[in-house]
């Protein structure tokens, strides 16, 4: 179960997070007010963080305020996603907002993959199939991404089950980490040297500060989970018994999605690849082992 949990990430990932690089989308959100992409790394363009949270965070309701879209998101430091998610609402209202999302996203997948790719409406009923088995408590995103439906459109409807996926295990994993007792920051710091990058690398990009990490690295250092820089037996043992829960709370999708697993993982994969090939997506990470 936990290798099939883990491949539905990882063919779901790519194809749904495509909307945070797509250049359709940051044209799109430029388009109504918010700022351009101003930040690239070879083909691929970082989001506009007040678009960013205010994007993701609209599915929550109108206006929703931003103490609640840095809840549902977790690893964020708190007063920036709250002053970015005020800004984005003077902007632009919540169907403004959802309108440009999927108006961009959908452009970049058709770019990206055609108009409709052979298996499209198969990947897409597997998909929403597994939506449907997949409980919604304690669950805001996948909740709040629930509310709006799926779009018209055949690769409209791929794309929101793709999200609905990927946010339902996002949501799951949040549960985990507040389970096992951390808190933003600290997961943020113990996932970088779990996924084999040095300490308080990554995890700088959800807007901690150096003394913010360095207190929640003694933190965890008196809890026996860091030594120095490094992760002690008992830290990696704790960051992937997170993983393992989060796997555990996807296992109603696993068995919706049933015999038809490496059917499905055999046609997104190529997909996802092309999505990491032109830019849409950062890489493929492989899980730490």
């Amino acid at each position: 179960m936990t290798n099939i949990a883990r491949r539905i990430w990882d063919v779901v990932e790519p194809i749904a997070a495509n909307i945070y690089f797509a250049p359709e989308v940051h044209a799109a959100y430029h388009e109504i007010g918010f700022d351009p992409s101003t930040r690239s790394a070879g083909k691929v363009h970082f989001p506009d963080m007040v678009a960013y949270f205010t994007s993701r965070g609209a599915c929550l309701g109108p206006n929703v305020d931003g103490h609640l879209v840095a809840s549902a998101f977790g690893v964020f430091k708190r007063p920036m996603v709250v002053a970015a998610v005020a800004e984005g609402w003077r902007r632009a209202d919540q169907p403004t907002v959802l309108a440009a999302r999927e108006r961009g996203g959908v452009a970049s997948l058709r770019r990206l993959l055609g108009d409709e790719p052979e298996g499209l409406a198969w990947a897409t009923e597997v998909l929403q199939r597994m939506v449907d088995a997949a409980p919604g408590e304690g669950r805001a995103l996948f909740s709040g991404l629930l509310s709006l439906g799926y779009p018209d459109d055949p690769m409209g409807a791929f794309w929101r089950a793709a999200d609905l996926v990927r946010e339902h295990r996002g949501d799951s994993h949040i549960a985990a980490w507040i389970a096992a007792d951390l808190d933003a920051c600290e997961i943020g710091v113990l996932t970088d040297p779990w996924r084999n990058q040095p300490l308080k690398s990554w995890v700088r990009s959800r807007g901690w500060t150096d003394d913010e990490l360095d207190a929640a690295c003694d933190r965890l250092r008196g809890r026996g989970l860091l030594d120095g820089d490094e992760l002690t037996s008992a830290g990696r043992a704790l960051r992937e018994g997170i993983d393992d829960a989060t796997d555990r709370m996807e296992n109603r999708l696993v068995a919706a999605l049933g015999s038809d697993a490496q059917r499905l993982f055999d046609l997104l994969d190529p997909w996802c690849d092309l999505i990491v090939a032109d830019g849409g997506y950062p890489s493929r990470v492989a899980w730490p082992s």
